[in-house]
């Protein structure tokens, strides 16, 4: 583990809220050096190895990089006085997201109304923070995120109709499903052509 540090890496790095203690632990993740030990025997470590989740430097659920964790190590090892460049999420991404959001269990699917009795689009505010901080993890898009939306919904009205009960009712609010990443399910996935033409004839209140 060696740095080549200059006073611009620790002038950039205290501007940008960073500290070489926090880098230090960063790199000895990335090395995948065992911490485990050091998390148990110092309380100062372990809120170390907090502030680089709370950071958005390391994923939650497991010890790894995340994208701007991944670009502040380059950022460390390199020569040239580049300043560090936060990692933007295109505002767009999460309003497209939202919109995809059913705002309650109640909805009419080919034909037939279902009828419901909560909210389940909710904290947008809180939304918006996990869903950019997933995709700073950067296992998963934005487009990842959305497109999973888009089947599981469409998976759960298509169960709705063959089985006649509301299985929207059984979604997570929109906060509870991006924390327990109900999207994983259903990363990849994709709603068939067939599928889609009948949506749009639905849609434009064609009889099927």
């Amino acid at each position: 583990m060696k740095w080549n540090l200059t006073s611009f890496h620790f002038r950039e790095l205290i501007v940008k809220g960073y500290s070489l203690d926090q880098m230090f632990l960063l790199k000895m993740i990335h090395e995948q050096l065992d911490i485990s030990n050091l998390i148990k025997e110092s309380a100062k470590i372990a809120a170390l190895y907090q502030s680089l989740i709370r950071k958005g430097l390391i994923t939650e659920t497991e010890d790894k990089l995340t994208l701007l964790g991944t670009e502040l190590l380059v950022f460390m090892d390199s020569k040239e006085s580049k300043k560090i460049e936060k990692k933007k999420i295109d505002n767009s991404k999460f309003k497209e997201w939202w919109k995809e959001f059913p705002k309650s269990n109640n909805f009419t699917y080919k034909g037939k109304t279902f009828t419901g009795d909560r909210s389940i689009r909710v904290n947008e505010a809180d939304c918006r923070i996990k869903f950019d901080k997933i995709v700073l993890e950067g296992e998963y898009t934005a487009d990842d995120l959305i497109s999973a939306l888009k089947v599981h919904i469409h998976r759960m009205k298509e169960e709705s109709i063959k089985k006649q009960i509301n299985k929207i009712t059984y979604l997570h609010n929109s906060l509870t499903y991006l924390n327990q990443r109900d999207f994983e399910n259903f990363i990849g996935e994709t709603i068939s052509d067939e599928d889609n033409e009948e949506e749009i004839k639905t849609f434009k209140g064609v009889d099927i």
